[in-house]
């Protein structure tokens, strides 16, 4: 008996997820991954509900409790600095909240030895047929797998390539923000600090590091188009967005120059009629984004690695039958979270805070 040989592309928390839970069941795993080496930045992530089931049956979940960031909760405060409001903790950091980047070292490392990692290289062609699913990669040979699954996120390369162009399944929820991080000159403590005004918010909080100030500059936009742009203009964007703000915009935008983990996102939701085409399926955010506004991002990845590695196994790596399982136990989850995003970016007006996901 053959072994099926799966490719997944992405590296951060959905498809090393999916990488631990496939290598259990016997299947020769690869992951392939554009950026260099694991990605260091993005925003604390936190986890809800079913998510922690996940975490337990990995063997992860008292390691990843130990960076829990503990905050206290968030300031609301208007355009002098003066506080006018409090958010509990739960409200952004969920039922626990880590750094991003702590999650996808432990995932990398329990996968590692029994997973081949592809680093600094992107599928740029696929093609399938009945047999398999022929790979070219931008820079490594080309290889034959027997199922793809683009985990890859909102820009999902898999989800282009197989499914039609980005534009087809993004849908923007009318907001954009750049994050990055400075020093704690606001000198917080495992909390935060809010500042709303109109279709802009600023959010600074500090966590896991007492010297480090995470920032979020988050603005109303009317397409997620800044998002394939460089960051000279992202920056401008920013810039023009907080023109003539008070309290610590100024010093914030300066920082942001100065910054060396800047990255830019929109809020965006992706929807597609299927998740699957043939020998090739999305998961997490490639296919089924609920938007940061929901919390439910990393949650949403952690159990569709679960549920489609379950159905998988449950079909007896009959692919078509597993793929749909999969897709009806996991719509009406998403289509919930999904409902929860758009609500949550209709309330900050296109001026929200980035919440963990």
């Amino acid at each position: 008996m053959t072994t099926t040989k799966v490719l997944i592309s992405g590296a951060s928390v959905a498809g090393p997820a999916l990488a631990h839970f496939l290598r259990r069941d016997g299947y020769e795993v690869t992951v392939v991954e554009r950026a260099p080496d694991l990605r260091d930045t993005g925003y604390a992530i936190d986890f809800r509900g079913a998510a922690f089931d996940v975490l337990e049956e990995m063997g992860v979940l008292d390691e990843i409790r130990g960076h829990d960031t503990r905050m206290r909760g968030t300031t609301l405060v208007d355009g002098t600095g003066a506080e006018t409001g409090r958010l509990p903790a739960e409200v952004f950091a969920g039922e626990l909240e880590v750094p991003k980047r702590e999650l996808t070292r432990i995932l990398h490392r329990v996968t590692a030895a029994d997973v081949e990692y592809v680093f600094d290289d992107s599928i740029s062609a696929l093609a399938q047929d009945d047999t398999g699913v022929a790979v070219e990669f931008e820079r490594a040979a080309a290889r034959r797998f027997d199922l793809v699954i683009g985990a890859d996120g909102v820009y999902s390369n898999v989800r282009r390539l197989a499914f039609g162009p980005h534009q087809d399944a993004v849908r923007h929820l009318g907001m954009s923000g750049a994050g990055f991080t400075t020093a704690n000159h606001l000198g917080l403590d495992h909390s935060g600090v809010l500042c709303q005004s109109g279709s802009t918010a600023i959010y600074a909080f500090s966590a896991a590091d007492p010297d480090i100030l995470g920032v979020s500059l988050s603005f109303a936009t009317a397409s997620p188009e800044l998002d394939r742009r460089g960051r000279e203009e992202q920056e401008r964007a920013v810039r023009e967005a907080f023109a003539g703000h008070g309290w610590e915009a100024p010093r914030l935008l300066a920082a942001m120059t100065a910054a060396d983990d800047f990255y830019f996102s929109s809020t965006c939701q992706i929807q597609l009629d299927t998740w699957s085409r043939g020998r090739i399926a999305l998961l997490g955010d490639a296919g089924y984004c609920a938007a940061p506004t929901s919390g439910m991002g990393t949650s949403q990845a952690l159990i569709g690695a679960r549920t489609l590695a379950r159905q998988l196994a449950l079909a007896g790596g009959d692919h078509p039958t597993a793929f749909a399982a999969y897709e009806a136990e996991l719509r009406p989850y998403v289509a919930e979270n999904q409902a929860t995003g758009r609500k949550g970016a209709a309330m900050f007006g296109g001026g929200a805070v980035p919440t963990g996901s």
